[in-house]
Parts: C-alpha cells; structure tokens; sequence
C-alpha cells in the first residue's frame, strides 16, 4: 500500500480561545507520561450518505467545533510545563491510499498501517493533536487520530474522539464539556534526572496484530478459573478477559524469548508485569470521566520466570487492587513516585528489570465514533515505539480481543511461532466486516 499526501494544514478552534484561559499547566502525570502520539484509526466503507468530499468539510469542520471545547488540544506543548492554548490547531493531513479499503483489511498489518499516520509517534515536536484522512480507491476512507500523551490518556482521548464524531453528526445534545483541572489534583515538579523518553525505541521493533476470538478467551478464563491450585487458596474467582490475556501472554513471551541461562546475572533480572489503570474512580472524592488529562497509573506485578498464569492472574488482581485512594494520595505528594520512577527506568536501561505493559481499551467506546455517516467498519492500531507493550482492543463484534504486541525483533521471532500461542491466537485473521 502506497500513500500520497494530498495537502496538509492546520485546523484551527472555531471561536478563540479566552486570555484567562491560554496557559494549560501539565500536571505531575502528564509531565511523565511519554512524548509520543496515541494513535487510533477508523475505516469506513463507501456508502450512498454522503460524497467523500462532504465527509471531508464535515470532519474538518466538526474538529474545529470541538477543538474550541477542548482548547489545549488546539496549542502547542512548552517545555513539559505547560501547554500555550494559542489557536495554533490541530495538523491535518489528506491522503490517497493506492490500493482497496478491502485490501487493507484483509490482514491488517500494524507496521502498514503507520503509513496512514501523519506522522511518526516518536515526532511529537511541540504539536498536541494530529489527523490524517486517508481516502480508498474504492471509496472508502480511514480517519487516524493522533493525541499526544502528554495531554492525555485513553478515557480522554475518546473523550475527544467521540465528542468530536457527536459535534459532527449534530448531536449537539450530547457533547461532554471536559474538565481541566488536573494539574491542580496532581502539581507538576521538577523532574531532573528523570527522561519520560525511557522505552520509547525508534527502530529495532516489530509490531503484529493476534487476533483471540470470543471461544479461546472463554476456554482460557476457564483454565485459570479451575485451576487445582487456585481453588486450593481460595481464589477461584473466574479471571476478566484481560486478566485471562494478559497472564496467558506473558507466559508465552516468558517461554518462546527468556530461556532459563547458566549466567548468574541473567537469572536474576527482575520481571515486571504492568497494567494501565484509571484513577478517576479511586480518587477521594472519585472523578467524572470528564476530567481530562493523564489520570491513570501503573499496576505493577513482579512475577518470577516459574511463575504461571493463574498465579500472574492473581498477582496482577492484587496490584490493581493496591492502587487505591491510599496509593492516590502518596501520588499526589508526587517525590516518592518519582524517585521510584527515576529507580526503576535506571534498572531497566541497565537490562536489570524486564518490563512488560499491558493497556487495555476493551470496553472503552471504540465503535462509537459515527460522524453522520454510520459506525466505523473496523478500529485499529498501528505499531507503536515501546519495547514489550501489548494494547488490547475489542474485535468488531465485542466478544474476541485483538492483541497489538510490539517486540523486539528477534523477541518477535520466537514469539510469533509458539505453538501454544498459535494454538488460540491467528496473526493473519481478517475482521469480520463489511467493507467497500
């Protein structure tokens, strides 16, 4: 698949933004989030609604109506301080993708996706959100959003998206107005000798989709449910979908990549299983989903390499449950976090700590975004630049998960072929769509 770009330019807020409102400070989370884009992309077949170039006015100006709501996504990032709201816009791209919509989806593939991105994630530069409408041969089109993680995490990101599709259908009577006040609930600091760059790597990295229908999760939450050991302790709470996913993974990469070696130091790396976790809900008084910002942690499990999954389940149900309105206010005091944070990203640049993240954005509203002309066909992700990150999304019928794994490549290599993998998971399955 090739992409021309046709045009770019900047979308700018439909109204301006008011002076009392023109400096965004980063809270503490956002200032130690990644400087990389989030990236999400939606295909939508051709239909008989509208002609592509109504679609297209209609995207752009629906962005300018809701970028003037969400005004910090419209300015430009300021030393990992603060965010000028000065109308500078969104970047905004239009492309024309050389091949079929149903090409694309036949096998998508997360590193070929990247080329209907408008820019690398990694080129965050100072630009806070950034869109691509790439068009089809067939009609069909793909609308990919990116919102940088300094300003945001998934709850907010869809926060827009979403707000934006409503702004757009006319369904003005739903359209949320955020809540930015997070840098007040946690201060920003100063964080010398801390890089939030740690992890992100720009080459050396191979992304493939796995695709779990809705039988293997079953059968997998199952097995960790039943489990002689599990009922022998009194844990035999059947485990979530992710939960299932995130354990049985794990092992597999532990199995295919970290073989047991004969070299003390090797031996003794500490493995780290860590889950995305939101912390509106945990939070005294909880939040609503419209406070915006980076409001979500880490969940941070240390199983062994013998450990198996339903143990790791079990682990990882502690850790997120650890991350409470105790764990929140610690946060807030923001020195102890950091200098934990500032520990663990040394261990892990000296190969000490292997990390391995999981985020998930099952049940986030993912097929929502209908901007006047029906839901989207099929949600994807692109590859991402982050060592052992693996992002869960819900298949198009709700019930299987599509597992984004991002490796090294020769970690990549090994794991892609195991057969217990294999055995539950296909990397070349097509989402079962409609499509023009």
């Amino acid at each position: 698949m090739e992409v021309i770009v046709e045009h770019t330019e900047t979308i700018k807020p439909s109204s301006p933004t008011p002076p009392d409102l023109r400096h965004h400070s980063l809270s503490f989370l956002d200032q130690i989030a990644p400087p990389i884009f989030m990236p999400l992309l939606l295909f939508f077949p051709k239909d008989d609604v509208l002609t592509n170039q109504e679609k297209l006015s209609r995207i752009k100006r629906s962005l300018s109506e809701t970028l003037t709501r969400f005004y910090p996504l419209a300015g430009r990032l300021r030393d990992n301080l603060y965010v000028e709201c000065n109308d500078d816009g969104a970047h905004f791209v239009v492309a024309q993708a050389t091949c079929r919509l149903s090409e694309v989806l036949e096998s998508p593939d997360p590193e070929n996706l990247n080329r209907l991105l408008p820019f690398k994630l990694y080129d965050l530069g100072d630009l806070a959100t950034a869109v691509q409408v790439s068009f089809f041969k067939c009609g069909g089109l793909c609308l990919a959003l990116c919102v940088s993680h300094k300003l945001a995490d998934a709850l907010s990101f869809f926060s827009f998206l979403n707000s934006w599709a409503t702004v757009a259908r006319g369904d003005g009577g739903h359209i949320i107005s955020p809540v930015f006040e997070s840098s007040s609930l946690f201060p920003p600091m100063n964080l010398a000798g801390f890089a939030p760059s740690t992890g992100i790597l720009k080459e050396g990295l191979v992304a493939k989709r796995f695709n779990f229908d809705a039988v293997s999760i079953a059968a997998l939450r199952d097995k960790f449910s039943n489990d002689e050991k599990v009922e022998a302790e009194g844990q035999g709470r059947r485990p979530t979908r992710v939960e299932a996913l995130s354990a049985f993974l794990w092992r597999r990469y532990m199995e295919s990549t970290q073989k047991k070696s004969d070299c003390t130091s090797e031996n003794d790396k500490i493995y780290t299983v860590l889950h995305a976790v939101n912390l509106r809900p945990r939070m005294d008084p909880p939040l609503s989903d419209r406070h915006f910002g980076n409001i979500s942690r880490i969940a941070l499990a240390m199983p062994t390499m013998d450990t198996d999954e339903h143990m790791i389940v079990n682990q990882v149900r502690d850790a997120i449950k650890e991350v409470n309105t105790d764990y929140v206010k610690k946060l807030r005091e923001g020195e102890g976090h950091l200098n934990f944070m500032k520990e663990r990203a040394a261990r892990v640049s000296k190969g000490e700590v292997v990390p391995f993240s999981f985020t998930s954005l099952c049940r986030f509203p993912t097929y929502e975004a209908d901007f006047g002309w029906g839901k989207p066909a099929w949600v994807g992700s692109s590859a991402l630049p982050y060592r052992n990150l693996i992002v869960f999304l819900d298949s198009r019928d709700g019930g299987g998960i599509e597992a984004y794994a991002n490796l090294k490549a020769e970690d990549m290599a090994l794991f892609e072929k195991d057969k217990e993998l294999l055995s539950l998971a296909s990397s070349s399955a097509s989402p079962n769509v409609e499509y023009a």
